[in-house]
This record gives structure tokens, sequence and C-alpha cells, in this order.
């Protein structure tokens, strides 16, 4: 590559970087960028048409004096050019903003749960596998949830799950991510919380989701939930760390309903103050 080829593709480069529109967080930042752009093309535009009057100058190819020549495209390039260019940018900025936007929008619908508002399936596994610490995980079930789909209708169930998303959200805030990951089943995990802390927790939102009401027009319906929690070791993937929570949780079921059941494949030492066996059983009765 000699000097010329280097110089022209440097230009060139730069020119492209200078042009680009990017990305935009608002319509004034669309605005901002345009006015921006609209200069530096003007400029660009008034450098060209210098450069193309000097070199018809040379060949004696005008057909008016240098002087009437660079008067005018002092006064008319860099007017006409910025003005075009505003308006071209602007349009354009606009339409890239919108896309934007809606990809946003997708990509936090393709993300969300529509009904609960909490992360989905989808997200929830992609961030679990994604932090390689040392993680709890929690399983939840409300429980005989069908009696309360078949008893007060559907709406009432959704309504049900609402308020049990809303209620481990705020138990969970800042400390844990949570998610509707079926039906009428949830599931929390958090890296920032000890184990005791992650159960101290789960056992709150357990107590308070059994003391809520929802009501409707047949009288306050109330719900209860069981819970499995387990240890993730650093790297351990959700499918084998789900297994056990999802064990634990059956055996809360099986236990009797509204409680939480710990299970960890090696007991931590803050662990120690549920139970002295390799299972815990926080119980609701």
């Amino acid at each position: 590559m000699n000097w010329t080829e280097f110089i022209v593709g440097r230009a060139r480069k730069w020119i492209i970087k200078q042009l680009t529109l990017g990305e935009f967080d608002s319509h004034l930042h669309v605005w901002r960028k345009a006015v921006v752009m609209a200069c530096k093309i003007a400029v660009l535009a008034y450098c060209i048409n210098l450069g193309a009057h000097w070199v018809m100058y040379q060949f004696d190819l005008l057909p008016y004096t240098l002087k009437a020549g660079l008067i005018a495209a002092t006064v008319l390039t860099p007017t006409i050019a910025f003005t075009v260019a505003l308006a071209v940018y602007v349009v354009l900025g606009f339409a890239i903003y919108d896309l934007s936007v809606s990809r946003a929008e997708l990509e936090h619908l393709s993300r969300t749960d529509v009904l609960s508002g909490l992360a989905n399936r989808r997200a929830f596994l992609e961030q679990f596998d994604d932090c390689t610490g040392e993680k709890s995980l929690m399983v939840i079930d409300i429980d005989r949830f069908k009696v309360v789909n078949d008893r007060y209708g559907h709406a009432v169930g959704d309504e049900v799950i609402v308020n049990v998303a809303d209620m481990l959200s705020t138990v969970f805030a800042g400390r844990g991510i949570c998610a509707r990951i079926g039906g009428e089943e949830f599931a929390v995990f958090s890296a920032e919380l000890s184990f005791a802390e992650f159960a101290a927790l789960a056992e709150i939102a357990r107590t308070r989701i059994a003391g809520m009401l929802t009501r409707v027009e047949g009288g306050p319906v109330s719900v209860t939930i069981s819970a499995g929690i387990t240890r993730a070791l650093p790297r351990q993937k959700f499918r084998e760390t789900f297994s056990r929570a999802d064990k634990a949780l059956y055996d809360a079921k099986a236990g009797g309903r509204n409680r939480i059941v710990l299970s960890y494949e090696t007991a931590p030492p803050e662990a120690a103050a549920f139970t002295p066996e390799p299972a815990a059983r926080i119980s609701g009765d």
C-alpha cells in the first residue's frame, strides 16, 4: 500500500465516522446529533465547492469571475447543505430512534412474563447460568391453585399470581432475581445473599403471602406457597440446581404444604442454624 492509498483510506474512514448517526436515547439527542452532522456536511460541501472552483479556475473553465463564484459558494453552499442535511438526518434519526425503542420493547417483552411483570423462564435461566459464582435458588409453587381457579375463576387466579409476584419482588427487592417460570410456579435466585439470609427472606415471603387476602365478590381469598431451596456451587448450571430445588419443593408439598424445604449438597456453616441434617424443613404449620 502506497502513501496515497493510505491517506485516502484514512480520510474515508474519518469521513464515515464523522457522518455516522449511531444510536439515540431521546428525540433531543436526535436533534443535537442532526445539527452537528449538518454542520459537518455544510463545511465539507463548502470545502468541496471551493476546491472545485479553484480547479475550474486553473483550467479557465469558470463562466464567471472567481470572486463572484466564491461569493456565491460562500453564501449558498453552507446554507443549502446545512438545511438539506439537517432535514435528512432528523428524519433518519427519528426512524433509527423509533426502531431502537421498538427493539428494546420487544426484547423486554420477550424476557418478561406479561401477567406478573417478573422475568420469564428464558430470561431467568440466562441470568442464572451467566452468574458463575455461588448462589441460592428457590422454586415456589402456589398451593392448591387449581382449586382457586375452579372455585373463583381464572380472573381471580390471575390476580392471585400478580399478588404473589408483587410480594416476592418486595421481599427480594435488589437482593434477588424473581421470575414466573410456569403457571403457578415461581423461582428466585440470589448471588448476593448467604444461604441462611436467602432462606430467611424466603420464610418472610412465605409468611407474608400466607397472610395476604385477595378481595373478590365471594369473599377474601388467601393462598399459601410451598418452596424448595438449594445452593448452587460456582459454575453449576440451572438444570442440575433446579432438579434439587424441585425435589425439595416436592418434599414440601408431601409434608403438608405451606412450608419451605432446604436442600444442599454440602451444608454451609450458616445453614446449621436451620438443621443439623442434610435437609431442613421450615414449616408453616
